[in-house]
């Protein structure tokens, strides 16, 4: 970039964050009021929404469909508006630096939601306004006029519908890269994607992180900028051989059929893969070069807990960026939903702890013609109903993600029911209210538990050899998910002292974690129970990233509305709002916590684009929801390019 295109840069960096920092916009949606509220000292780089020849302007179309909103503004001070009309005049002024046309540019800025001060505005859950980039909005403007031609959609599905032929299966007993030839079929996706992506494998440094985890550099103009990470997975879940039959395409066949593209992978997670792959290889045919370096790592084993994959990547990032190098990380995760009259994305920014838990009982054996009062089996028996007869009982936190994701639904979600959404409201300053909303949520809501507590499942259990042969030892293994609140430590005392007092009860000694519980000693009992680590993979919940005031959070919300507010599908048309979501289950992120502080599970899927869901018969995913992936990371990597919501 030039010194006085660096400068003019500045300059309407710098106008931009006056012109939001001066005022506050309020508006109604659906009956529903609410505030936006930009993070102090933040500057929307890229708010200023390009032109489209579609349908007038991206930001007429991302915020009046995308938010649905009736803009009510109206200045309070005179200096406010003294400040605008400048802002207005200095931009006017240095559009030609930057070669716009200024009639254009006005048209852009007259689309720009501005920010202004309103009495009685709320705080709870504030959203921000559609974001697009500002300096390459023609460049977004010709990539979208080809997303929506024939041409690039057949060539997408089929660069999906390739990887899907490429069975990349990580299995749960797989030895380490390089001694188990099943990972060699990951070297012939490698082979399939430099040759579908021709311009990222000679623009882009790749590195083979311990075989075959990749890592793409894009190396950008400034160096003082973090680089944007975006992560998926190359690998997926294996196939059930007596489920081949009830598959309508066969599982790795990648096959379109017009509406639908089929195969394992379809869902989780070669769209992150491809998608990705695809939004930058089409950047560099429009010949653009990021300011912001962006990197793209892709791991090999998410689906057997990123043992090989994401820890290398990890350790290769951390080797050669160094610690919270990174200004946000996408990776797969939730999505959004089209509802009654709105539609909800929830990109999770907290994730809960993982522990599987061993416990093994040994006692002698023996004829079964002889057989004591309990066997090992029954005690084992005994101690899992005991387990799910003491289940964790789960609680509200007003300081929990699932708590914030409450509030915004009662905020903005037309389609929840009254008697919750004044619950909800409710329940911020009234404890009465707080309970009661725990109780109805509890008795209405499967959802509830995974979302707002610890969970356990029996999973695996094993024992006996021969009918007439008593068992000597038996086993079962227990998933426990970490509610965000809750520890590794918490769960273990709780696992001790629900299990222990029973196995005492059998004259068992008991070994919880290492330590002795009772007074029973190995040797002198009846026989033992040990209670330990299933894997050595204890996982605490992960840590929260940064929502409201928080930059890259903001960038993301305003991408994805961005994003939806300008598409074209049916059905899109509704108001779009973000509420932080949280995942239940972990994604290779759990190994890269290090390397941002702003980390953020978000696939851009919307749930009805699954035919039948992930790993599972019938894995497809609508091919036109494939796009709208595409279309986001373009956004997403454009945004981040320009914005200085990102450090």
């Amino acid at each position: 970039m030039r010194s006085d295109d660096r400068r003019t840069s500045r300059l309407c960096r710098l106008t931009q964050a006056s012109l939001i920092t001066a005022s506050t916009l309020t508006y109604r949606q659906n009956d529903m009021k609410s505030t936006l509220s930009p993070p102090i000292g933040k500057a929307h780089r890229s708010a200023i929404i390009p032109v489209s020849e579609k349908s007038g302007s991206d930001a007429e179309q991302a915020f009046d469909s995308g938010v649905g909103c009736r803009r009510t503004t109206r200045l309070h001070h005179v200096g406010n508006a003294l400040r605008v009309a400048l802002v207005f005049c200095c931009l006017f002024v240095f559009a030609p630096a930057l070669k716009l046309d200024s009639w254009v540019f006005i048209n852009s800025l007259s689309t720009l939601p501005l920010w202004f001060p309103t009495e009685g505005s709320t705080a709870v859950c504030p959203q921000t306004s559609p974001i697009a980039p500002f300096a390459h909005s023609a460049l977004l403007t010709e990539l979208e006029q080809e997303f929506n031609t024939q041409e690039f959609r057949l060539e997408a599905y089929e660069s999906l519908g390739g990887a899907i032929r490429v069975p990349t299966v990580a299995y749960d007993d797989l030895r380490p890269p390089g001694q188990d030839a099943r990972w060699e079929i990951f070297g012939a996706l490698h082979q399939y994607l430099e040759t579908r992506f021709p311009l990222v494998h000679a623009n882009l440094e790749k590195t083979e992180v311990n075989i075959y985890a990749l890592v793409y550099h894009w190396q950008g103009t400034d160096s003082s900028l973090k680089p944007m990470l975006l992560t998926a997975h190359q690998d997926v879940v294996p196939v059930e051989p007596l489920t081949l039959d009830k598959w309508v395409n066969p599982p790795f066949s990648g096959y379109y059929d017009g509406e639908w593209i089929w195969g394992r992978g379809s869902c989780d997670d070669k769209p992150g893969l491809i998608g990705s792959l695809t939004a930058v290889e089409k950047l560099l045919e429009k010949g653009f070069q990021p300011t912001r370096s962006i990197v793209l790592a892709y791991g090999i084993d998410e689906e057997r807990g990123g043992i090989s994959g994401a820890t290398a990547i990890r350790d290769y990032l951390l080797a050669t960026y160094g610690d919270y190098a990174f200004s946000i990380l996408v990776d797969e995760g939730a999505g959004y939903s089209i509802g009654d009259g709105a539609i909800l994305a929830t990109p999770a920014v907290a994730e809960k702890g993982k522990f599987d838990v061993r416990m093994e009982i040994s006692t002698p054996g023996g004829h079964s013609s002889v057989p004591p009062r309990h066997t090992g089996i029954g005690m084992l028996a005994a101690i899992i109903q005991q387990v799910e007869a003491n289940p964790y009982v789960p609680h509200l936190n007003r300081n929990a993600t699932y708590y914030e994701q409450l509030q915004c639904r009662a905020e903005y979600d037309p389609a929840l029911p009254k008697h919750l959404r004044k619950l909800i409201k409710k329940s911020q300053k009234s404890d009465k209210a707080f309970q009661e909303l725990e109780a109805e949520l509890a008795r209405t809501d499967r959802m509830f538990g995974p979302m707002a507590g610890t969970t356990q499942a029996v999973d695996i259990i094993h024992g006996g050899v021969k009918t007439n042969a008593l068992p000597e030892n038996v086993f079962l293994i227990m998933n426990h998910r970490i509610d965000v609140k809750s520890s590794v430590a918490v769960l273990k005392a709780r696992i001790a002292s629900v299990v222990g007092p029973l196995a005492l009860g059998f004259n068992l000694s008991v070994d919880a974690f290492g330590q002795q519980f009772g007074n029973k000693q190995k040797g002198s009992a009846f026989g033992h129970l040990q209670i330990s680590d299933a894997w050595g993979t204890a996982l605490e919940p992960a840590p929260v990233s940064p929502t409201v005031g928080s930059g890259p959070y903001e960038l993301l919300s305003g991408t994805i509305i961005s994003a939806l507010g300008t598409s074209n599908r049916t059905g899109y048309s509704d108001k779009v709002f973000i509420a932080p979501g949280m995942s239940t289950g972990n994604t290779d992120t759990k190994h890269y916590w290090k390397l941002t502080k702003h980390i953020f599970r978000y696939g851009h899927m919307n749930a009805a684009d699954s035919y039948n869901g992930a790993h599972t018969v019938n894995e497809a995913s609508r091919a036109e929801g494939f796009i709208e992936i595409i279309r986001f990371f373009t956004r997403l990597i454009l945004n981040g390019d320009e914005s200085a919501l990102l450090e």
